[in-house]
């Protein structure tokens, strides 16, 4: 089935709209290499750029399920596999292209996989990737049945929390996205605990949780920098106010934070709208109370 079709062969503007965001990057990638915008290292900039867009749809595949209980847009769980079957995507891409950069020394490259702890993690999170992506199908639903399915892709956090270590691992020196794909990470997390105990949380409760994490995620950049660093960590804090230099990963985590209590308002509003549409009586028996 053609990935912008739904399940029942018909035209999906959202489908066809995903499809596009998940191979945009890929598009990108190509044209930098055919027009020869890499730089000097192209190899090492395309790893380091689809190793990014694998945490960056890791995350967004992730995000799929707050925003559809904020939103109670069922339709977007329709486009939740695609966006993690293309996390996984880069993901290999990012493997395949170190391994260009190795000049196709197997032995060489299973050895720093070996060797070299962050690549260890790195492998890990792709493995469990691959095992998620093969798995996405729906004869593997049935084949597993749902509840071994869903036992299955719980290991999706695991791949979550293990690509953004790795990816904190092999930043040299500027660590603000890690950090920031950390507290996204962090904030959906909390959010699906949250609806554990809350089934459908209101707008408070998640601008509270937003808060928490945002200011969670400032405290660790401000801790990092001061034990890894010996930056004073006053200053680094207060550095999270000042958007003169640069908007730091904590506001970042904030806005998507409140983006999920935005839907979530949002969609109270136009329920409350619409149900205050249809109390309204008919025009005709309007009028004729009116009249009365």
């Amino acid at each position: 089935m053609w990935p912008w079709l739904d399940r029942t062969g018909r035209f999906s503007a959202l489908r066809a709209l995903t499809f596009a965001l998940v191979i945009a990057p890929a598009v990108w990638l190509g044209t930098e290499a055919v027009m020869d915008w890499f730089g000097p290292r192209p190899v090492t900039e395309a790893i380091h750029q689809s190793g990014l867009w694998a945490i960056r749809l890791l995350a967004l595949s992730l995000a799929i399920t707050p925003l559809r209980a904020a939103t109670r847009a069922s339709k977007l769980i329709g486009v939740r596999r695609m966006i993690g079957v293309a996390s996984f995507a880069y993901a290999a891409l990012h493997l395949s292209l170190y391994v260009l950069d190795q000049h196709f020394a197997l032995l060489h490259v299973a050895s720093e996989i070996a060797l070299r702890i962050y690549l260890t993690i790195g492998f890990a999170t792709l493995v469990i990737l691959s095992a998620l992506a093969a798995t996405s199908t729906d004869g593997m639903i049935k084949r597993l049945g749902a509840q071994r399915w869903t036992r299955l892709h719980k290991w999706v956090y695991a791949a979550a929390a293990l690509g953004t270590i790795h990816f904190f691992m092999q930043s040299k020196l500027d660590v603000s996205e890690p950090i920031m794909m950390g507290g996204i990470f962090a904030l959906l997390l909390a959010d699906r605990a949250l609806m554990r105990f809350v089934r459908d949380p209101a707008p408070w409760a998640l601008a509270a949780l937003a808060i928490g994490i945002s200011l969670a995620t400032a405290l660790f950049e401000a801790g990092w920098y001061s034990l890894a660093k010996g930056a004073p960590f006053l200053f680094v804090l207060d550095a999270n106010l000042d958007f003169s230099f640069a908007i730091r990963p904590a506001w970042f985590v904030l806005a998507a934070g409140m983006t999920l209590v935005a839907a979530r308002i949002l969609r109270v509003w136009i329920g409350g709208t619409a149900a205050s549409r249809d109390r309204q009586p008919p025009a005709q028996t309007r009028q004729a109370a009116e009249a009365v």
